[in-house]
């Protein structure tokens, strides 16, 4: 008998290397900041060699932005399933040791190809911008094979990573996960993932959004280039007839949650910020935890603002594992 999972998701595996950078680093190497920029395996050596000097503020990390969510949301308590493509190196066995110690399922023939797994530079800028040059390596090729369909009917959620827009077959993926999640009730996520993805593949967004959504995940910036508006009034109202409910990100003034019949807007604590890298897959982590403990939109929306307010006042993606147990404690038993 299949186990039941909270969340199914389908993303990305990159290992994520993190190093802190000045603006004037960014224009000498040519680098567009604040978005996520594919590059080669021989463009990503020569990032890295300009850097040697430079502090790594964050040690190897499994990353991948569906990982981010999927990971938090393990480490808050509830049963997941990843499917993504690693290869037989050293870097993917760190990554799948990586995410069973969050307790996530996958499927057992990843991991097994040659190649090279997928590598994620990010570069942090003083104003705590994230700016990430990615080389998916095997990631790249990810696709309906790594789909497994009665771990999807066993789901509450699927939840699908917006950067698979970028892979012929990460699309097709993400398109046939959506109509598997359909055919057998399970509830569809979807994140629009990163500003140049709306800009370059909106196109392919609106594939893997096929008939609709759940939920959608995004940022102010996401949503309005989505939706070519100019406020975040008007982009939500155009993205209703497409998502039964939105969570939208929008930085220090926390995030706006439409739960299917109310807009919510969701205040969050000011904080430093030191890095904003992960601060929105946390949140959507965040988020679905609280849906899966049948919490309200308005609680989970506030629930995600707390964890995503703590993540971007340290370096790093993600929230070690006993911040995750301290913050559910903290926010759950008040």
């Amino acid at each position: 008998m299949t186990e039941h999972y909270h969340i199914y998701g389908i993303g990305a595996a990159l290992v994520d290397m993190e190093i802190t950078v000045s603006d004037d680093d960014l224009n000498t190497m040519g680098v567009d900041k604040g978005v996520m920029t594919l590059v080669d395996a021989e463009r990503q050596s020569q990032l890295i060699a300009h850097l040697e000097d430079h502090l790594v503020a964050s040690q190897r990390a499994s990353g991948g932005s569906g990982a981010n969510t999927i990971i938090a949301a393990g480490y808050f308590g509830c049963r997941n399933f990843y499917s993504c493509k690693v290869a037989d190196d050293e870097n993917g066995h760190f990554y799948l040791k990586d995410i069973e110690d969050a307790g996530v399922t996958y499927p057992k023939h990843i991991g097994t190809a040659e190649g090279i797994t997928g590598k994620c530079l990010v570069m942090i800028t003083p104003d705590a911008e994230r700016t990430m040059n990615t080389f998916l390596g095997i990631s790249e090729t990810v696709s309906v094979n790594e789909l497994d369909e009665p771990a999807i009917a066993a789901s509450e959620w699927a939840y699908i990573e917006g950067y698979l827009v970028s892979s012929e077959t990460g699309r097709a993926a993400a398109i046939q996960l959506n109509q598997l999640a359909r055919r057998n009730n399970t509830k569809i996520a979807l994140s629009l993932s990163d500003p140049a993805m709306v800009k370059f593949f909106k196109d392919g967004l609106t594939e893997m959004i096929g008939d609709g959504v759940d939920l959608l995940f995004c940022n102010r910036d996401e949503a309005l280039g989505y939706t070519n508006t100019e406020t975040l009034d008007d982009a939500i109202a155009a993205l209703k007839p497409v998502a039964k409910t939105l969570a939208i990100t929008c930085g220090a003034e926390g995030s706006v949650v439409f739960d299917g019949e109310r807009e919510l807007h969701i205040p969050t604590e000011q904080a430093k910020a030191i890095d904003t890298n992960g601060a929105g897959d946390l949140y959507a982590g965040a988020f679905l935890y609280a849906l899966s403990k049948k919490e309200s939109y308005e609680r989970a929306g506030q629930f995600a603002n707390k964890a995503a307010t703590l993540v971007v006042t340290q370096y790093g993606p993600r929230l070690r594992a006993e911040q995750h147990r301290e913050l559910k404690d903290a926010f759950f038993s008040a």
